[in-house]
């Protein structure tokens, strides 16, 4: 597959191991993955160094540190043209409530995840939205709860057969 590093059991355990707790210290992750320690470190500073784990970091309930509001927001440009694409990119880039951002086919340009601590601070921000150079369309679909949340299914990928 295009794109797709090479990795092989070991290395879709270790990766299972750390989304289940990415705190594993390497001598407990090698003991639950079947390696040495040393080889469990080398497989780790791979995978960062290929970009395969890109970070590690806490999984925090938005609203339980005071973004109350957690809202999907599409957003539909009125052109395709790569530089009007790279600038929204940099001004979405400078905006800290915005967790994540994807750029998707069809209708709509991009798919935002955002945090506000209220509705009247999401409303702004989606007037803000509204504002820049070049957006078309805003829609906004306010998160009312999480059905599932969970860690990618590394366990359903095959493992690339050994090279020499």
């Amino acid at each position: 597959m295009a794109g797709r590093h090479q990795l092989d059991g070991v290395d879709l355990r270790i990766l299972s191991e750390l989304q289940q707790d990415g705190r594993v210290r390497n001598n407990e992750l090698a003991h639950r993955v079947g390696v040495s320690a040393p080889n469990c470190l080398r497989r780790l500073k791979s995978l960062f160094s290929r970009g395969v784990i890109r970070a590690v970091r806490a999984v925090i309930d938005e609203r339980l540190i005071g973004y109350e509001v957690v809202s999907f927001v599409s957003i539909q440009l009125g052109s395709q043209a790569q530089p009007v694409l790279e600038a929204f990119e940099s001004s979405i880039g400078a905006i800290p409530r915005i967790q994540q951002c994807w750029r998707i086919s069809g209708d709509t340009d991009y798919l935002l995840k955002c945090v506000a601590p209220s509705v009247e601070s999401m409303r702004q921000q989606l007037l803000h939205f509204a504002a820049m150079p070049n957006v078309k369309n805003v829609r906004s679909f306010p998160v009312l709860g999480v059905a599932k949340d969970v860690p990618l299914p590394v366990q359903e990928v095959t493992a690339a057969a050994p090279t020499g």
